[in-house]
């Protein structure tokens, strides 16, 4: 495949049967709120195409600040709504139109350090914020596996039901989002789905993407940090998003999304160099435990991710060689002590 961003961008928006199955099972707008970061565009146009081929008339919402004019031109290009809106700022919410239907993508990591308090502030002063101005709406929350603790790659990685172990003020917010949405689900009705990702890979950024600069840099890639790591492809992350619209409840439903593979850094590392013609650079023993979540859940829900680690490995490398851009966004998957 010869690789440019008009045809990775169609990739990861062509929705599968499944989804536009269940999107026509879902009545009414959506709304997706924090839509400017590295999913969300995709998720947008995902969500429109696929109500486009279920034969559903509905309009698709974009929320966030959108500093990136080409984004919101693909957007409207592809038929969502934008509404460019700092959602912290006072009446930003009262402003949006009522809709029955909430993704929410809106939160803050990096650089949580001398920052915390916007990140406590954008992961859980703002979802009761959201709470309140749509209390009777289906609700997804994206959030994050590494709520759960390190585990041995043994154990197959945490479930649903791993009571969690939050490091670091990033994470204990995250746990904090979680907690206010179920308040909300316990005490309003809301119905909420909860979605705990583990790295979400599209060519221009993701844990592969990392590893591959790594090597094409020749930079020593410490194995003592993080040992191994789960990630899916994006679209299929985002189809995830989307699908779980249907089953969000008022119990709350929490699902696992990743790949079903726990994948060496090592052996990532030795492959994409292989492909990349460049011997990586190790240092440090792997250390024993990572962030690795099992979701067998999701499989058999949803089936199995459509594209294999060993595809997302090849197709990385192509991009790179093919020089594709990155979006200069590091994941930061190597760091265990939450400091980000």
């Amino acid at each position: 495949m010869v690789w440019n961003e008009k045809n990775l961008n169609q990739m990861l928006t062509a929705p599968s049967s499944r989804l536009v199955e269940d999107m026509a099972k879902v009545e009414g707008d959506i709304m997706v709120l924090g839509a400017g970061g590295k999913m969300g565009p995709d998720l947008c146009i995902l969500a429109q195409k696929a109500s486009q081929a279920a034969g559903v008339s509905r309009k698709v919402y974009a929320v966030s600040r959108f500093s990136d004019p080409d984004v919101v031109s693909r957007l409207t290009g592809c038929g969502v709504e934008v509404i460019a809106e700092d959602l912290l700022s006072p009446g930003a919410l009262e402003a949006l139109p009522d809709c029955p239907n909430i993704i929410f993508m809106a939160g803050k990591k990096f650089s949580t350090r001398n920052n915390e308090h916007i990140t406590w502030a954008m992961n859980t002063y703002l979802p009761g914020k959201v709470i309140q101005r749509f209390p009777k709406a289906r609700i997804v929350v994206f959030s994050s596996g590494n709520l759960y603790p390190k585990l041995l790659p043994s154990s197959g990685g945490a479930t649903e039901q791993t009571a969690t172990e939050p490091v670091g003020e990033y994470c204990m917010s995250c746990l904090g989002r979680e907690r206010i949405f179920e308040y909300s689900a316990k005490e309003f009705g809301t119905r909420v789905a909860i979605m705990r990702l583990n790295y979400a890979v599209d060519l221009r950024y993701g844990v592969l993407h990392d590893i591959a600069q790594m090597v094409l840099a020749q930079k020593a890639i410490d194995l003592s940090c993080m040992p191994c790591f789960n990630c899916i492809w994006q679209k299929d992350a985002n189809e995830a998003a989307l699908r779980l619209l249907v089953h969000a409840s008022e119990e709350v439903f929490f699902m696992n999304v990743t790949g079903p593979e726990i994948v060496g850094v090592r052996d990532a590392a030795e492959k994409l160099g292989q492909l990349l013609h460049i011997e990586p650079v190790f240092v440090g023993e792997e250390a024993p435990t990572a962030y690795l979540s099992n979701a067998g859940k999701m499989f058999h829900m949803f089936g199995y991710p459509t594209i294999s680690l060993d595809t997302m490995i090849g197709w990385q490398a192509d991009w790179l060689r093919s020089g594709g851009r990155s979006l200069g966004k590091p994941t930061h998957f190597e760091e265990r002590n939450g400091n980000y």
